[in-house]
């Protein structure tokens, strides 16, 4: 049948001009709608700003300053010795699936390895679970302030990001009735970031309780970054929301290596769902990474199966530098600072400085070549906030908050 499309393509084309011309309008149109409108990272931008800068102090990346355990080096480095440079499966070794299951397992969460995804970094996986659990339009409850990335993932994926903001007096978790009056037919996912970044805080299980009993009220899903579950400072114990009665099924969770054993070069994570999930995933993954390197999985394995003094160690510096940072926020006059119940970020309230998010930061680099990231960075729920990194030296947290004071002083 001939149709209007037919007409369209036997139809003589219009003279776009010279060469020159006809690429300059391939080059206006290369990039499509869609990338252009996903937002860049705040947190890269001030970091790169400092270049160029001497003695500059930085809060800015969230990346431990550590280096990886001598016993998860020496099993990558071993594992290409031994010639194992081709490809893995696209789940990953069997060994790393194995051992990331008896994690949970010793937990009480029942995960087989046939549950278990291996990816390059959380970020991969969590891409690949957005892919794999919506669709275009779909509606994804978010944390705001929140990891700034996760409005982009769901932007590139075509589904439709739902900031819901949270709030410094409820420890910047979910309200659970501030999530339920989000809700609208085109809700299918909640995604949950805790121990938070950037702020910290950490959801009680009380209150993933409730929204556990929300999901399962409305039938959706739950995507939950556990990046940072290791590293509770105080307080009750982790508590992930696939534990619950009846979420299991429906969620989505993504971990990994980075945080908790300073490995954040090695680009290894992994996620846990159910079985209908991680096989889509898989086949997605095929499609845009094919398979994690084999040395770095067998440092996983090491890092799971060995020796955790080194993340005790770890920890223990992370506490010191907590408590150095926010006892020290809290005595600059005008800003003030809740105690973060994880991961290692200060999300310190600037408000009382009568200035913006974004100008606070610039200016503190400008007058003080100390490098701190705009609460804005993770959504209008950031204003009059501030986001620092302790995951950084002693020394440099006692110089840089001797800077911010100096400059809070001046203003």
């Amino acid at each position: 049948m001939y149709t209007e499309d037919n007409m369209r393509m036997d139809m003589p084309r219009p003279n776009n001009g010279t060469r020159k011309d006809r690429k300059e309008n391939i080059d206006m149109s290369i990039v499509s709608k869609k990338s252009k409108q996903i937002p860049g990272s705040l947190i890269r931008e001030m970091f790169a700003m400092q270049a160029g800068m001497k003695d500059v102090i930085s809060f800015a990346l969230g990346e431990p300053d550590f280096t990886a355990p001598q016993h998860v080096v020496d099993a990558t480095v071993a594992s290409f010795r031994r010639g194992e440079t081709h490809y893995t499966p696209n789940t990953g070794i069997p060994a790393l699936r194995k051992a990331v299951a008896a994690t949970y397992q010793a937990r009480g969460l029942d995960y087989q390895p046939s549950e278990i995804l291996i990816g390059a970094g959380a970020i991969s996986l969590l891409n690949l679970a957005c892919t794999a659990m919506l669709d275009i339009g779909d509606e994804v409850l978010l944390p705001d302030p929140g990891w700034a990335n996760y409005k982009g993932l769901m932007m590139q994926v075509g589904a439709v990001p739902i900031p819901v903001k949270v709030k410094e007096e409820n420890g910047f978790m979910y309200d659970i009735d501030d999530l339920r009056n989000a809700i609208t037919p085109k809700t299918k996912v909640i995604l949950i970031n805790s121990p938070s970044n950037p702020t910290g805080g950490v959801a009680s299980a009380e209150n993933l309780r409730q929204i556990s009993d929300l999901a399962k009220e409305r039938n959706l899903y739950v995507l939950t970054d556990e990046i940072y579950r290791e590293l509770i400072w105080d307080g009750e114990p982790y508590t992930s929301i696939a534990s619950f009665p009846g979420m299991k099924e429906r969620t989505v969770v993504v971990d990994g290596f980075s945080k908790k054993y300073a490995m954040t070069g090695f680009r290894l994570a992994w996620s846990a769902a159910p079985l209908e999930v991680t096989t889509v995933m898989t086949k997605l993954l095929e499609n845009v990474l094919s398979s994690v390197n084999e040395g770095v999985q067998w440092g996983g394995v090491a890092a799971l199966t060995g020796n955790q003094d080194c993340v005790e160690e770890m920890k223990c510096q992370y506490r010191r530098r907590r408590e150095l940072i926010v006892k020290g926020l809290n005595n600059i006059e005008k800003i003030s600072c809740l105690w973060p119940k994880g991961a290692f970020y200060a999300f310190a309230n600037i408000s009382g400085t009568g200035l913006k998010s974004q100008e606070f930061a610039m200016r503190l680099l400008q007058e003080q070549h100390v490098v701190v990231v705009p609460g804005t960075g993770f959504g209008q729920g950031g204003e009059g906030f501030i986001r620092l990194s302790y995951a950084t030296s002693e020394k440099s947290i006692q110089e840089g908050l001797r800077r911010m004071e100096a400059f809070v002083k001046g203003l």
